[in-house]
């Protein structure tokens, strides 16, 4: 009968844990928990007991835990925004971040734009995109190809 009530305890327990936390913690327990209890019920060992409690939490674990893990744990997809990133583009409104202007266009789409640095970036400029803050790439100049002059 003691042993019964041992598994009974650790069962409302585990499920307290499970209840209070915001995750799979001790569901896994609680499984074997009741298996054990069963066996109690049934007249077998405390060893057949602890082995059974030991034997169905694994794999409770072993089964519940990968299928949680993707139920919890939904796939970011990216956003158009993030394909800009790294990319080249060419400054279509001159960026000045102290009076909070400046566009340019990449990949055939106008962008809100900032300087990464304090610089002005005129009209013609090649940028990198760094980053993405909100709504507005944030760039830095490109360096200037070497081309030779034509006559």
């Amino acid at each position: 009968m003691n042993e019964q009530i041992l598994w009974l305890v650790l069962l409302i327990a585990f499920a307290v844990i499970e209840g209070v936390t915001a995750g799979l913690v001790s569901i896994w327990f609680c499984a074997g928990s009741v298996v054990a209890l069963i066996s109690a019920w049934v007249g077998a060992s405390l060893p057949v007991q602890i082995g059974l409690f030991v034997v169905v939490s694994l794999i409770a674990m072993a089964l519940i835990r990968p299928m949680a893990r993707k139920w919890f744990q939904p796939k970011l997809q990216k956003t158009n925004a993030d394909r800009i990133l790294e990319q080249e583009g060419v400054v279509v409104q001159e960026i000045d971040n102290l009076r909070a202007k400046g566009q340019v266009k990449i990949g055939g789409v106008v962008w809100t734009a900032r300087a990464a640095s304090q610089e002005i970036i005129p009209v013609g400029a090649r940028v990198r995109v760094d980053r993405i803050e909100g709504v507005k790439a944030i760039v830095s100049l490109q360096e200037a190809e070497h081309t030779p002059s034509s006559p």
